[in-house]
Parts: C-alpha cells; structure tokens; sequence
C-alpha cells in the first residue's frame, strides 16, 4: 500500500488541528496516484476533494504550490489535464512507506545512532536542510551539532546526508549508552535523557488527540454499522493524513524508556485496524470516481 510521508509531514496541524487542503492532497496522490503511474487526473482530484469538503478553486491554488515546491509536475494524458508525482516525490513516497505501515520500535540493548555536524555560518541554508531533515528521520537534539536516533535509523540517515549533498558536514557513530545512574541496567537514567532529547511529553498529547478522534469511527465500524465507499474513503484520508505526521514525529525508541501512559503502541493499533477495515472501500470509490 503507498501513503505520503516526507516534505509535508513536519508541516502538518494534527488530528485536532485544522488540516490543510495541500496535506489532503498530498495523502491522495500518495494512495492512489501511484497505481496509475503516478498520475491523477484534475477533475479526479477535484471530485475526490469535493468529497473531503475542499471546494474546486481551492483545490487548483493548493495544487499550484505543490507544482511549484517540486512536489507535482503537470501533464495532460489522453487529453485530460492532470498531475504527476516528480522523481524525487516518488522517492520520498517509497521510503516512507515502510515507517507508515510497519513503523519499527527500538530495544534497549540496539544502541544509537549519533550524528554530530558542523556547518559554516556562511553555508546556514545548508545547516538548516541538516536539522530538518534529521528531525524528519525522528532525531533528537543532545547539544548543538550532536544528535541522536535509534540505531536502525543509521542507513536512513546515511542516505540523507548522502542525497542531500551533506556528508562532507557530519560524522555519523554508533554509540552504547553507558550508564551513569538509574536503575540497575541504566534504563531510569535513560529515560530521563530520552525525555530531554524529544518531546515525548507533545507527542503522548498527539497519540491521545489521534484516539479521541479516531477510536469513535472504529468502534461504530466494529458495532456493524454500515459504511459506503464514499465514507470509507473520507475517513481513510483523514486517519492517514493525521497518522503519517505523528510516525515522522515518533523516534521509535524503546517502550521501556517512554512515559508509562505512553499511547502510542494503542494508537498504532487503531490504525492497523482502520487501515484493515477501510482501505479496500476506499480504493473502490476511488476506481468509481476515476472511471468516471
């Protein structure tokens, strides 16, 4: 199954924000565009947004931007005007996808994968391509120049630096914490370190948000109420559309060294179930709208 993930995930509101027609957008051509090599039609896009409460001309403004963020290149296919996804948002589709549906979380003995960094002052623009994209791949900050991920991150984070013409800027390591305190294995320590390299304390309030929202959809599905195609398709975007930000938000770290409330693995749960229940109806309504 393909999703979206990457330059739009940092960017997004949240389940209990306001979501942005361009995120929408964004989901839609991650799903669906790819099964006709990356292509969807405008007046697809626009019967299909319709259905998602995004009036027509709103929908052509936030396509715009895409075209112009290099997200969507325009086309026309058997005469009907329409939208490819660029090379590069192909790529950044591709390697989402697996922290979408099969996110993975840490153990405590797999170690860490440092990045320590320096950038001129002169070259900043280059500084800040650095820390958004670690914070994309789930890094959290130690210090300046020092940043820290779950050790499955390393190839992730080698083939950032590498695309993005980085490396000759940092220095990746693979890193054993060694325990200072805590417990007996180091893990009450540690925790506390984990709490002041991310924001976990945010990120528990966004799983919580992500169930109060959604759980509510699943239970009525679960109780046997019926859900048109069309349904099925405005809530699969929607739970995608929220869920792809907070999988790019999570670092994955170990269960043992997150917040004993932690929602997330609950969270996660809801949507394999939502994902199970509603992708197929989804998919049909789409083929419907895309046959005309």
């Amino acid at each position: 199954m393909n999703t979206v993930s990457g330059k739009e995930a940092e960017s997004e509101s949240g389940p209990s924000g306001r979501v942005q027609p361009r995120q929408l957008i964004v989901t839609v051509y991650g799903v669906y565009a790819r099964d006709t090599e990356g292509w969807m039609s405008v007046a697809s896009l626009i019967q299909l947004l319709a259905d998602l409460g995004v009036e027509g001309p709103t929908v052509r403004s936030s396509v715009s931007r895409l075209k112009r963020a290099g997200l969507l290149e325009a086309e026309s296919v058997s005469g009907a005007a329409g939208y490819r996804i660029s090379p590069e948002t192909e790529r950044i589709l591709r390697d989402g996808d697996p922290r979408i549906f099969a996110a993975r979380r840490a153990t405590v003995d797999e170690g860490w994968v440092l990045v320590v960094f320096s950038v001129p002052e002169s070259e900043r623009a280059k500084r800040h391509t650095l820390r958004t994209q670690l914070t994309r791949l789930g890094f959290g900050s130690v210090s300046a120049g020092v940043w820290i991920a779950p050790g499955h991150v390393h190839d992730e984070a080698e083939d950032m630096l590498a695309r993005h013409g980085l490396r000759s800027y940092a220095d990746l390591f693979r890193a054993d914490y060694l325990s200072v305190g805590g417990g007996t294995d180091g893990s009450g320590n540690l925790a506390a370190k984990v709490r002041s390299w991310w924001d976990t304390v945010r990120l528990q309030q966004l799983y919580v948000e992500f169930l109060a929202v959604h759980r509510p959809v699943a239970e009525r599905i679960a109780s046997g109420s019926p859900v048109t195609d069309r349904e099925a398709f405005t809530t699969y975007i929607r739970v995608l559309t929220d869920w792809r930000r907070l999988v790019y938000l999570d670092p994955g770290v170990a269960c043992e060294l997150l917040p004993a409330e932690w929602s997330g693995t609950e969270a996660s749960e809801l949507f394999d179930e939502l994902h199970a229940r509603l992708a197929g109806p989804a998919h049909r309504h789409v083929e419907r709208i895309r046959a005309g």
